[in-house]
């Protein structure tokens, strides 16, 4: 199997927390864009030859920002409808029930919302473009399309929000009977306007303590609404989770196409430039645009330790073993064997997995057992 990626790096505005790569809307970009999407893709894919493509999905950005026209080119190009799972994010504003019709004419068969709050205060300090209504009017018009996969995104620890705001965002949410919710933690990151705003002292990141009961508050709420914790961000009823996001956990292959998207073949990977102008120049030019990096050893450890350990299925130290030799597997046993002590981690039939306590300092863990 294999999945394919596609980068829409087009924004009407930017999210204060945002550093994914983007550019403000243009038609005359967008037509260009779209252009260099198919070429790249015909020149590219027979890195692919022999897998199976299972997924598409395309993130942004904001994919929805593309007209219908542009959309339709590049999804039958691409063979969006031919595939297992094909999913668009979209923002809610940009949901219109002639769009969604045409969304799902195309075979887009899943549908990622980016709500991020149900409370329009928090909206308008993240600098969202739409408000709590219009993302649970986005959810309705998807529907009565036919498109009943949809995920939402939700984010905690944003400054000025409280657990009693966001439990009504939790509880709105579920009124709402989506087959999937991604919940992340806000996070400061290098160049953005929200971490420019704590430096300057505008705001104060929220203390680790609520973070902390937040994410308590989200994984008990869902997990009693009957929604699976497949990974730490993740949530999904039975049987409903992302396809395409569970492939970059286990290593399946997968093409990136667009300015600033990353290819993987399990061993290599190669990144495409963080810039609309360069990237389309070079597409046009020589058909692609990346840099390749095979990855050390070191490198493939670490990413596989770190993605096993996010998901339910856990570390299976057999596995590492056969994979990277047994002096990782020593490796990783003799670190986890401290957090296995604590409580932090559990080791069942040889697979190790994060326990409830063990994923509030996840992070910790894994800087643990890297090697660098």
């Amino acid at each position: 199997m294999a999945g394919i990626y596609v980068h829409i790096p087009f924004c009407k505005r930017k999210c204060i927390y945002c550093d994914f790569y983007s550019v403000a809307s243009s038609s005359l970009l967008m037509d260009e864009y779209v252009f260099s999407l198919i070429r790249e893709f015909d020149v590219r894919k027979g890195e692919i030859v022999g897998h199976n493509i299972n997924t598409i999905y395309l993130g942004g950005g904001t994919p929805s920002l593309l007209p219908v026209g542009l959309l339709q080119r590049l999804a039958r190009r691409i063979g969006v409808g031919k595939v297992e799972e094909s999913t668009i994010e979209m923002n809610p504003d940009d949901v219109t029930a002639d769009y969604a019709q045409e969304i799902a004419s195309m075979g887009f068969n899943r549908v990622s919302i980016g709500v991020q709050s149900f409370d329009d205060g928090e909206l308008r300090f993240l600098n969202r473009r739409h408000d709590a209504d219009g993302a649970i009017k986005a959810v309705e018009l998807l529907r009565q399309s036919g498109i009943d996969n949809i995920s939402i995104d939700l984010i905690y620890g944003i400054p000025g929000q409280s657990l009693e705001s966001l439990r009504k965002s939790i509880n709105l949410a579920l009124s709402l009977d989506v087959s999937h919710i991604s919940a992340y933690g806000l996070t400061y990151e290098d160049g953005t306007r929200l971490t420019m705003m704590r430096d300057k002292g505008k705001i104060t990141e929220v203390d680790d303590e609520l973070c902390v009961d937040m994410f308590k508050a989200l994984s008990e709420s869902l997990s009693m609404a009957g929604y699976e914790q497949y990974e730490i961000s993740n949530f999904a009823k039975k049987g409903m989770y992302s396809k395409h996001n569970s492939s970059y956990w286990d290593f399946t292959p997968y093409l990136g196409l667009g300015a600033s998207a990353h290819s993987f073949d399990g061993r290599t990977r190669r990144y495409n430039p963080s810039d609309l102008r360069c990237y389309m120049q070079l597409v046009e030019e020589r058909g692609c645009a990346y840099q390749e990096e095979e990855e050390s050893v070191n490198q493939l450890y670490n990413e596989w330790v770190m993605t096993r350990l996010r998901t339910k299925w856990g570390l299976n130290l057999n596995d590492l073993e056969t994979r990277f030799g047994s002096y990782y597997k020593n490796v990783a046993v003799g670190v986890l064997g401290k957090y296995l002590d604590d409580g932090d981690v559990c080791i069942d039939n040889g697979t190790a997995i994060l326990t409830k306590k063990g994923i509030m300092i996840s992070d910790m863990i894994f800087r643990d057992l890297f090697i660098v």
